[in-house]
């Protein structure tokens, strides 16, 4: 059995060090998509953590007790991206339900959490890295927590810019790039702060 990581390490890896977005540039569609406004990241990142959370505890307890059981690994991609739609078209139901204001400002975005290939990335990272039950449950939450983090933060940036005096030629999506890309080195500075394997 393969030595388990502290949990510290997996919760500032998956936040700071390995964040999805801005580390391992998954999941950009809605990272571009929905942080124009805070509210609407802040929606988005609620559901991401949901998605997210339930799809590493779903998909660990389906690798050990279905998938790797009965020898049917080559399903793994199926089985997991049909895990991830079931809990999305929930979370879009919920949303819908519950806050239609946040529901039509994330639009087309939350459907997009299925294709996000951030969550089936965690998914799948959890396995190739042999996580236990709980620590793929915490590895989880905290790469939701690290997704949220860098999406309400780059919608605070982009909230700020449209307040600022942008040259014409870098105005809209190349300065939300260049922001992107500024807040991805300020997060790489992270790297070396926990030893990872």
């Amino acid at each position: 059995m393969d030595a388990q990581p502290s949990i510290i390490v997996v919760v500032v890896s998956a936040i700071l060090t390995e964040n999805f977005i801005l580390t391992k540039f998954l999941g950009i569609c809605p990272f571009l998509g929905v942080s124009k406004k805070v509210e609407t990241a802040i929606g988005m990142s609620a559901a991401v953590l949901f998605v997210m959370t339930l799809a590493s505890a779903i998909t660990s307890l389906l690798w050990t007790y279905v998938l790797a059981r009965y020898e049917l690994e080559f399903l793994r991609t199926i089985v997991f991206i049909l895990v991830i739609a079931s809990l999305v078209q929930l979370t879009e139901m919920a949303i819908a339900k519950f806050s239609q204001t946040l529901y039509q400002a994330l639009g087309i975005f939350l459907p997009l959490i299925t294709t996000n290939c951030a969550v089936l990335g965690l998914c799948v990272l959890n396995i190739d890295k042999s996580f236990k039950f709980h620590i793929a449950l915490i590895n989880g939450v905290s790469s939701a927590v690290g997704f949220g983090l860098a999406l309400v933060i780059f919608a605070g940036l982009r909230e700020r810019i449209q307040l600022a005096r942008v040259p014409k030629p870098l105005e809209g999506a190349a300065i939300a790039l260049i922001t992107a890309g500024l807040l991805s080195l300020a997060f790489m500075g992270f790297a070396g702060i926990v030893k990872t394997g």
